[in-house]
């Protein structure tokens, strides 16, 4: 597959799990990067990777230190890719955090508005400043997003309201763009291994540590990045990763106290 060849992807959340997964993927298919996330040591690491990976066909690739929450960082992500490569080609909205605490156990409400910060107006706001950019080049916007978008489940309250504004706000955009040659794709992942349940939002506010999710029994970023970018590559209106989700949806429809049992054995047992 090199339906990424030079071209030009602003990756958001490029520094571990999926959005490093997905990084390494394109720059092995050509693409030139501009990789996105907190961290510079983390994100120095995932250009290095990068290049590796996609010296034998012309990959590029820099990094940006970036935190999605703050919209002036947002703006200067894409003037900085813009000034690199003069264009974009796709947006991945990948960057996000997750929690794992019920809601009656909060001790406050920080740490939701940070989730909502992060995972739904951090997309808003690369997507804003990013869409001049795509629509001169009829480009690809893709907003990972997770099952949670698509109905409700225990412990992850502000999470999944965060993912259900995300869908919202894509599927209103892709309705808006689909004169101006831009597709939106959205991705919805079951459980995947990445490690991130470890920084996901607990009781206090705080990162659990650990992962409550059997890593090992669960889908890899290596195929969840894989997934995704052929979902991309065919500006695919949606991707619905799991067979459980796909079920999910229709039963939603049938028999929605069932959908809520099987969301909470699914929490119950970490995958």
């Amino acid at each position: 597959m090199s339906s990424f060849k030079q071209n030009v992807v602003v990756l958001t959340g490029a520094s571990s799990g999926i959005g490093r997964a997905l990084a390494r993927q394109l720059a092995e298919q050509g693409a030139w990067l501009a990789l996105a996330a907190r961290s510079r040591d983390e994100l120095d690491d995932a250009v290095h990777e990068c290049l590796a990976a996609g010296r034998a066909v012309g990959a590029r690739a820099i990094a940006v230190p970036t935190d999605v929450s703050d919209e002036a960082q947002c703006r200067a992500l894409v003037e900085r890719t813009v000034a690199e490569y003069g264009r974009i080609d796709t947006l991945v909205n990948n960057a996000g955090i997750s929690m794992w605490a019920r809601f009656d156990a909060l001790r406050d409400l920080a740490g939701l508005e940070r989730i909502m910060r992060v995972n739904y107006l951090g997309a808003v706001y690369c997507t804003f400043h990013a869409l001049p950019h795509l629509k001169r080049t009829r480009g690809r916007i893709v907003g990972v997003a997770s099952l949670t978008a698509k109905t409700g489940v225990p412990t992850r309250t502000g999470y999944a309201a965060s993912k259900h504004a995300m869908a919202g706000f894509f599927d209103s955009l892709r309705i808006e763009l689909q004169d101006d040659g831009v597709s939106v794709t959205m991705v919805y992942p079951g459980f995947v291994a990445t490690g991130v349940r470890r920084h996901a939002v607990g009781p206090d506010g705080r990162p659990l540590g650990e992962s409550p999710v059997q890593e090992d029994a669960v889908m890899s970023a290596d195929e969840c990045a894989r997934l995704t970018l052929r979902a991309a590559a065919r500006r695919k209106r949606e991707l619905v990763m799991t067979a459980r989700g796909k079920v999910g949806q229709w039963l939603r429809l049938v028999a929605p106290s069932l959908t809520d049992r099987i969301a909470a054995r699914a929490i119950a047992r970490g995958r």
